[in-house]
């Protein structure tokens, strides 16, 4: 159904619109509001007003329309791609130049533990879901041949541990109907998306729950003290220079970004395409994704940068300018989220919601058992689950400064997500046939 609005201009100023409310009413200190946001985070609610807008066919991602033909012609906003592939590598830029990053190294452990739970999680989350669900309905997982629901879950192993890459390179290996394809990006859509909203809620309860956890934040709070010092001992007037320098820094770095990205992914296209060994092939397919490419180079530049005088445009305000671009990401996000979806394909849904239920479950295990703060629960997930879109914008909504450690095991999950996703992929089909 045609959205009531499709021109890009007016969807951005309904989205920005609702991110002024989100942040006026959240910095009010009288009235209804300061008791709604001591229970639901600002960050949840840049999400999900957009969320609701598409919900009601008020805004849309996607879109038909029937031609004077008759044709049906497919369409699209383009406000993710922009946030995504523009503001997001220019936010990490600006967020990362104050980046400490001995200080990063320091937070220990405990954060590729998570990360690595979380990957676990997901490997054996498919295929438990799968016998879980199989008992209540059967024919929610069976199907045969290229049919099979085994192979078209596939795809959302690939997605939950890697990304887009891998998503795709799974539907590759085990050639999932693509006619079915779309009912298995609407369960990662309304499932990944339902979780993230799961764990901003949780962001505004942190204290406690690492109170529950016994967590030691430390070295969390001591890298935050760092930065916050930085900041002051560096912290002037803003000018127009300074806007325009930062911008110029940013926005270089994300065009640059572009224009290797390029060549690169074509470069491992080529190379990769070459290897004999299919399964290898496979593995290494995440090398030919250009958004993998732009993230890494422009995290790379900005942590070169980190050890120039360009990190004292934090004291003028760098992240903060960063932070904008991440909400105006964390909006376009939620307008992705139809939550009419959830009603579309109800048996696949609930092998979603189970999967990612045993995900939480492991990690919350492993952090009350390693102590683990819940920073490194929500972005350990996260960086799986979500990839480099979404995990900078859970890490920092704890501190900007931490912003670079969801970019770094985020990109670190591209690298291993075709050979879990294939893992859990195995382990799923042989649960479909028990």
């Amino acid at each position: 159904m045609e959205p009531i609005f499709t021109n890009d201009a007016i969807v951005f100023g309904i989205l920005i619109s609702s991110l002024g409310f989100v942040f006026y009413t959240e910095n009010l200190t009288t009235g209804f509001w300061p008791k709604f946001y001591k229970i639901v985070p600002g960050l949840f609610m840049a999400y999900f007003i957009p969320a609701i807008f598409t919900t009601f066919g008020v805004i849309s991602p996607e879109w038909k329309t029937t031609s004077a033909a008759g044709d049906i012609v497919s369409n699209s906003s383009q406000l993710y791609y922009v946030a995504s592939r523009y503001l997001l590598p220019a936010a990490l830029v600006l967020m990362t130049l104050s980046i400490d990053l001995k200080a990063i190294f320091n937070l220990g452990s405990k954060a590729l533990i998570m990360f690595f739970t979380g990957t676990v999680g997901v490997i054996i989350g498919g295929p438990l879901a799968v016998l879980l669900i199989s008992i209540f309905s059967p024919e929610t997982v069976g199907g045969a041949d290229f049919d099979a629901v085994w192979r078209g879950l596939s795809t959302l192993a690939g997605s939950w541990i890697g990304g887009g890459a891998n998503q795709t390179a799974m539907l590759e290996i085990y050639k999932y109907n693509p006619a079915k394809y779309g009912g298995m990006v609407i369960v990662d859509i309304v499932v990944a998306n339902v979780w993230m909203a799961i764990l901003l809620i949780g962001i505004g309860k942190k204290d406690k729950i690492n109170k529950w956890l016994k967590a030691d934040t430390t070295a969390i709070e001591k890298l935050k003290e760092k930065v916050i010092h930085f900041t002051q001992k560096v912290q002037k007037n803003p000018t127009l220079s300074d806007y325009m320098i930062m911008l110029a820094i940013a926005f270089g770095t994300v065009g640059f970004g572009h224009f290797a990205a390029k060549y690169l992914s074509a470069f491992f296209t080529e190379f990769v395409g070459n290897i004999n060994s299919q399964t290898w092939r496979n593995v290494f397919s995440f090398l030919g994704s250009s958004f993998f490419w732009l993230i890494s180079i422009s995290t790379i530049i900005a942590i070169l940068l980190s050890y120039t005088k360009a990190k004292n445009y934090e004291g003028a305000g760098a992240s903060k300018l960063g932070s904008i671009f991440i909400y105006i990401l964390v909006g376009t996000i939620g307008m992705k989220m139809d939550l009419n979806q959830a009603l579309e394909n109800p048996g696949l849904i609930a092998i979603g919601f189970v999967w990612m239920a045993i995900h939480a479950v492991l990690l919350i295990i492993v952090a009350k058992i390693i102590r683990a703060p819940y920073f490194f629960l929500a972005v350990g997930s996260q960086a799986n689950v979500g990839g480099a879109a979404s995990a900078p914008i859970v890490a920092q909504a704890f501190h900007p400064s931490l912003a670079t450690v969801g970019v770094l095991l985020a990109v670190f999950g591209y690298a291993i997500g075709t050979v879990g996703a294939i893992l859990c992929t195995i382990l799923m089909e042989l649960a479909s046939k028990i």
